[in-house]
């Protein structure tokens, strides 16, 4: 419609850049390019030079400048709060209760996303290869471990061992140990370790309500347990490869 040639030139790509990016955010566009390049390669094999070319990243590079917005990031969780959720369990407290403290204090103290913990809200894109298994648990000196089957950023799928440890005050592994043991009262069958008194994987909605109750603060969400378990761990004095 623009009546300009359908070969993917350095030219052609540049002017897509600018187009796309006074509509949509700039750093769609890169990925735009990339999914473009990848499609036309086989009618065009120059493609990949000619989206790797000065002209188009700096092009892009400009348009990011002009017409990129800041990123929202949620904030993240204090130590504050999550050793206020620990101080509001009480002997009578229920199952779904100690859940949330457990998940929470697992997510906050192993730097995990939501994903890793609870199953996504809708039913087709739940995949259980990735939830962590209850015989996977380990108890270790001060605290305790499980296997994360694999997740977004497992580009070989190899899973990783998460260890939560004791720092200071905080100390999650009594609150995942009554966990545990609540959990095997509820099934012993069910393979899955996080589950709720339905003997079901929690979801992110369900999670997210009792994190509401914890913190109404919409500025606060999933992510705000990696989060303000990394901004603990450099608050300690923990080594930047060990954050990461």
């Amino acid at each position: 419609i623009h009546k300009m040639p359908v070969t993917p030139t350095v030219d052609t790509l540049s002017f897509f850049v600018v187009y796309m990016s006074a509509h949509i955010e700039p750093r769609s566009v890169s990925a735009y390019l990339s999914g473009i390049s990848n499609k036309l390669e086989p009618y065009f094999p120059e493609v990949r030079a000619n989206r790797s070319s000065y002209l188009v990243k700096r092009t892009l590079a400009g348009c990011m400048k002009l017409h990129s917005k800041p990123v929202k990031r949620k904030l993240p969780l204090s130590r504050n709060h999550v050793l206020t959720a620990i101080t509001s369990l009480t002997p009578s407290s229920t199952h779904d209760d100690i859940l949330f403290v457990a998940m929470l204090c697992t997510g906050f103290a192993g730097l995990m996303r939501l994903g890793e913990l609870a199953v996504p809200d809708d039913r087709n894109i739940r995949d259980y290869r990735k939830c962590s298994l209850r015989s996977s648990v380990i108890g270790i000196d001060g605290g305790y471990g499980l296997d994360l089957p694999y997740h977004k950023g497992d580009r070989f799928f190899e899973g990783n061992r998460i260890r939560i440890l004791r720092r200071g005050t905080f100390k999650p592994a009594p609150v995942f140990e009554r966990y545990v043991a609540s959990r095997d009262n509820v099934s012993r069958m069910n393979p899955y370790l996080w589950i709720t008194s339905k003997n079901t994987v929690p979801t992110r909605s369900w999670f997210m309500a009792r994190l509401r109750q914890l913190e109404p603060d919409t500025q606060f969400a999933g992510q705000s347990m990696r989060a303000g378990g990394a901004t603990a761990m450099a608050e300690d004095g923990s080594p930047p490869h060990l954050i990461q």
